[in-house]
């Protein structure tokens, strides 16, 4: 699988877990304190194909916590399945894992 393709696979694994979600959570408006849990549970068996690993279902979490961090502070404006996914893929690249990059100290 080439990279284009891994980073549309796991972009479209994203956005339909945020559908399934949302559809969860229809009760609460989509509220959910512990939605980095619920997507972890819901991603982990699938995500291993685009990863190219299986993180466990901590690192997952992290990861994702991660990732919102960023994206708020990166790119808020950035679709959140498209940033994420990017985020996950770039492993070898620091400054996207680092969600206080792009701040002022």
């Amino acid at each position: 699988m080439s990279g284009e393709e891994r980073l549309a696979g796991l972009t479209d694994l994203l956005a339909q877990t945020g559908h399934r979600h949302h559809e969860a959570f229809l009760a609460t408006d989509g509220v959910d304190p512990e939605w980095p849990r619920w997507y972890a549970e819901h991603l982990e068996d699938e995500i291993e194909r685009y990863l190219g690993s299986r993180p466990t279902r901590a690192e997952l979490i992290q990861s994702l916590l991660d990732a919102a961090a960023a994206h708020e502070r990166q790119a808020p404006e950035r679709p959140w399945p498209d940033f994420y996914a990017a985020f996950m893929l770039s492993l070898d690249e620091a400054e996207l894992h680092d969600p206080a990059a792009g701040t002022a100290d």
